[in-house]
């Protein structure tokens, strides 16, 4: 059975596997503070239909809370270890089945079972105070193995720390002008791959949100990520099979286990 990846924009993903449908960090809104959506429709209801929701990190653009709302009664949700104490949002979200997670982790959903892994990023609910929860990623193991990679930089360990994996969905660029520390962008990422040699790999977190009025200050941070992501992984890692999807898009992976 292939494993089905799913665009919706920005780091929200679905990944269908064994018939279970996996959301990575749901963001359903056309606005968020000083952000606009500038590219790829609003997802659909349908996007919003899960049967598990992986939060990364406490990022008001990953964990957001009025998307996360969305979700349907008893849809599963796993977010970073003291998620609940630093977003108190997330307290209401009491149609949800919450699980707080920490690297090591493994939660069973149906068929899949999805490990949590570390990840290199800011993990503080910003602008507010101290590390509460640390920053994640994930690996959806089923008929195929996929590492959903959240926010991080390159780390010494990664290849380690994720293990084998068939399709990476790797962030290649942000929401500014400017990517501070603990980011991939087209080239990191590109590295990333040659760490991890997936047999597949999904370029996401780029060209969907922009701030507004800035639509003039280094525009090509918004639009060639992908494209320039695509160009050096062929340079670096040409076994990789890379898929640039646009947004609400699909591609179907054969996964030999």
């Amino acid at each position: 059975m292939p494993v089905e990846i799913t665009w919706w924009g920005h780091a929200t993903c679905t990944v269908t596997d064994s018939d279970v449908r996996v959301l990575t960090d749901p963001l359903f809104v056309r606005r968020l503070a000083h952000l606009r959506r500038r590219r790829g429709e609003l997802p659909p209801p349908g996007a919003w239909r899960a049967d598990v929701a992986l939060v990364s990190h406490l990022h008001a653009d990953h964990l957001h809370v009025p998307s996360l709302a969305r979700l349907a009664p008893g849809t599963r949700l796993l977010v970073p270890r003291g998620a609940p104490r630093a977003v108190p949002g997330l307290r209401r979200l009491a149609h949800l089945r919450v699980s707080e997670v920490a690297p090591g982790d493994e939660v069973r959903i149906a068929d899949l079972v999805v490990r949590v892994v570390p990840a290199r990023h800011d993990g503080r609910r910003l602008p507010l105070g101290p590390h509460h929860a640390p920053a994640l990623g994930y690996v959806v193991e089923g008929e195929g193995r996929t590492y959903f990679a959240g926010d991080t930089g390159l780390f010494d360990e990664m290849a380690k720390e994720v293990g084998p994996v068939d399709v990476a969905l790797l962030p290649v660029g942000g929401w500014g002008p400017y990517l501070g520390e603990g980011h991939l962008d087209a080239g990191r990422a590109a590295q990333a791959l040659v760490r991890l040699a997936p047999r597949s790999a999904v370029p996401v977190h780029y060209g969907t949100y922009w701030p507004i009025g800035m639509d003039a200050v280094r525009p090509h941070e918004f639009h060639a990520p992908g494209e320039e992501f695509v160009r050096l992984a062929a340079e670096r890692a040409p076994q990789v099979a890379v898929h640039r999807l646009g947004h609400g898009e699909s591609v179907r992976l054969e996964v030999a286990r």
